[in-house]
């Protein structure tokens, strides 16, 4: 099942089911009116779309309109909770060996995570809107997954459970302020501007053979200005969903409708290119002493897109333009 959140004038959107080739959308608000309300009432609310998105699949149900992804906001334009973590670990070490930072300890064991703002989500096809080119402008592909009620103390495995939905995200960073916010260690805010999710916020099934082990086990193809970036595989997560919702839970309960952040999508291998211009630039630091890459500037696109085995894109792209904050 896909779901998706079209622009009404409200801030939370109106809820629809997608067709599986993205062509077709039907009005979902006979279920629920938004995509938080149907996360908190899940277990009603999931079979009752699911019954929609067969009908839509099927051609056999009346109203329905052909979808756009320019008039998607985010699935969840705003979240009670979003945290991301750095599951994959190969991108903090380029970056402790570019930058020549201290090792954290237990970083092998226990996953980092960060608080962020969730208040604001943006849309796949918005533009992106930024105060100054000097602040270091990046993007950063990951995955993400949205929750059910979850227990404190809950194991990875159970937590497991609790995924009903998988989302992909441009998580945007300004990397000229994220070393002062890091020193400070109260963690990001300026550094990290209105992230943009993909149109669909798909449920597991979806994915088929490539959701397994609690990681998304495909690729994600990043393109800057039309030229191929990287396309790092979400298989290499060294923490998996279930161990970052369990890290997450230790001290509390996680409420519907928060989004766990895989952190920048990373691999050992070179040839898979990077999914973040930081990554790219740490990798030029250690090989050639100085980093050769700059940040995005404004009119600068990016591009991110997971397909599957049929060459059909799973969430929809994201296609977003750089673009100055008018004063």
């Amino acid at each position: 099942m896909k779901l998706a959140t079209l622009k009404d004038g409200s801030r939370d959107g109106q809820l629809v089911v997608v067709s599986r080739d993205l062509v077709w959308a039907l009005d979902a608000r006979s279920v629920e009116l938004t995509l938080q309300e149907a996360i908190e009432n899940w277990s009603s609310a999931e079979p009752r779309l699911q019954l929609l998105s067969n009908q839509l699949n099927a051609g056999e149900v009346a109203g329905a309109f052909a979808f756009d992804p320019a008039q998607a906001m985010a699935p969840l334009p705003r979240a009670y909770q979003w945290c991301d973590g750095s599951a994959f670990l190969s991108h903090g070490a380029l970056m402790q060996k570019a930058f020549n930072l201290d090792p954290i300890d237990g970083v092998e064991h226990t996953p980092l995570m960060y608080q962020g703002a969730g208040d604001d989500f943006i849309g796949a096809r918005d533009d992106i809107v930024l105060p100054s080119e000097s602040q270091g402008i990046d993007f950063e592909g990951e995955f993400v997954v949205l929750v059910d009620d979850v227990p404190m103390g809950c194991d990875a495995e159970q937590a497991l459970q609790h995924i009903k939905l998988i989302l992909q995200i441009n998580d945007v960073s300004l990397r000229a302020l994220a070393p002062r916010e890091m020193r400070t260690g109260f963690g990001f805010l300026q550094a990290k501007p209105s992230s943009s999710f993909a149109p669909l916020a798909i449920t597991p099934d979806e994915l088929g053979d490539a959701w397994r082990d609690g990681r998304v086990h495909l690729p994600l193809q990043v393109h800057w200005n039309g030229q191929w970036f990287g396309h790092p595989h979400g298989g290499q997560m060294n923490f998996s969903f279930g161990q970052l919702i369990a890290h997450a839970a230790l001290t509390r309960r996680l409420r519907a409708g928060t989004l766990i952040g895989s952190g920048t999508v990373s691999n050992a291998e070179k040839t898979a290119g990077s999914a973040c211009i930081a990554e790219r630039r740490a990798i030029e630091m250690i090989e050639h002493g100085a980093a050769q890459t700059g940040f995005m500037r404004f009119g600068d696109r990016v591009h991110m897109d997971v397909t599957g085995s049929d060459g059909q894109s799973l969430f929809g792209a994201i296609d977003q333009c750089i673009v100055q904050a008018q004063s």
